[in-house]
């Protein structure tokens, strides 16, 4: 087996965690996959991958080894296609993660366009609200809306997603129309975690009294979910309050099935950022794609996080 055949191994391996997982997605047998990581490991001098019975996670070494790997395959991917004529020929595979929302109302509608442009690429989207680990899951970006934690990862900045409140007129006739925060005290509000057991923030808005300083007032409420669909669900069920961006809403608002409310008291835009692992050259097919990515998604976004 070649290096850079090996090295496309080891990096499934050290992606999946597992060298049952990585054999099976590859279709090869599990001892190609052994024998190609304990090459390396030969070549180089060092362990990769610590292995238990349990699992599989990269050593210190492993994990600078890892970094390399996709920088020379990203080489030798843009030597192969440096001749090839226009954009129609980048192939290969691209895995992404976004929510659920933007996979469903914008990603997804355009995508038969994307492909037509580029027909050899394949395209393995994720759609969850959970923090995907890119780097350990293998993606090649992430596309995340709210505040970032500092990381490693490279982080392109698209926008911001315009925030409003929002409640179905089924709710607002059962507990009348809030026209002041003091209100809030006689209504629910459907919490919205990633995590369930974690505590939401409560109703959050801007407060224009003191330059505008993001707030949050603790809130009631029956239902507490961590997905968006749930969370635009429960609202439309009657069971409270929600504060999503207004381009997920619009179409809702539009058919009386929504009604914004306390639109003085908004929350503060959310950012929206495409993130990818720090490399010294992108595959060509990534800076393709990141690009359509930020030309669809302009129109629904915000340049500035002022309301």
């Amino acid at each position: 087996m070649n290096q850079l055949d090996a090295m496309q191994i080891y990096i499934r391996v050290a992606e999946l965690a597992s060298f049952t997982q990585t054999a099976e997605s590859m279709g090869l047998p599990k001892a190609s996959i052994s024998t190609a990581v304990q090459q390396l490991e030969g070549l180089l001098g060092t362990r990769l991958l610590h292995r238990t019975t349990r699992r599989v996670h990269m050593t210190q070494d492993g994990q600078a080894f890892y970094e390399r790997c996709k920088d020379v395959l990203a080489d030798m991917e843009e030597l192969q296609g440096m001749f090839r004529l226009g954009e129609a020929a980048l192939e290969g595979r691209l895995r992404i993660d976004m929510s659920l929302g933007i996979a469903r109302n914008i990603i997804i509608p355009r995508l038969p366009e994307f492909l037509r442009l580029h027909p050899r690429l394949e395209i393995e989207l994720s759609s969850s609200d959970r923090r995907v680990d890119l780097v350990r899951e293998g993606f090649d970006c992430v596309l995340r809306v709210g505040q970032l934690a500092d990381s490693s990862l490279v982080a392109r900045k698209l926008g911001y997603y315009r925030q409003i409140n929002c409640a179905s007129p089924d709710y607002l006739a059962r507990f009348g129309t809030p026209q002041s925060l003091d209100d809030l005290a006689s209504h629910q509000l459907v919490h919205y975690t990633p995590t369930l057991g974690a505590r939401s923030a409560g109703f959050e808005y801007v407060d224009e009294s003191d330059e505008g300083m993001p707030r949050s007032l603790p809130m009631a409420g029956a239902v507490t979910v961590n997905n968006s669909e749930a969370y635009q669900a429960a609202c439309l069920a009657g069971l409270g309050i929600i504060q999503a961006p207004e381009v997920g809403l619009r179409a809702l608002i539009a058919a009386e099935q929504l009604v914004e409310v306390l639109p003085q008291y908004r929350a503060s835009p959310m950012p929206v950022s495409l993130l990818y692992a720090n490399r010294r050259h992108l595959p060509k097919r990534m800076q393709v794609f990141m690009a359509w990515v930020a030309e669809i998604m302009a129109p629904s976004l915000v340049v500035s996080p002022e309301k």
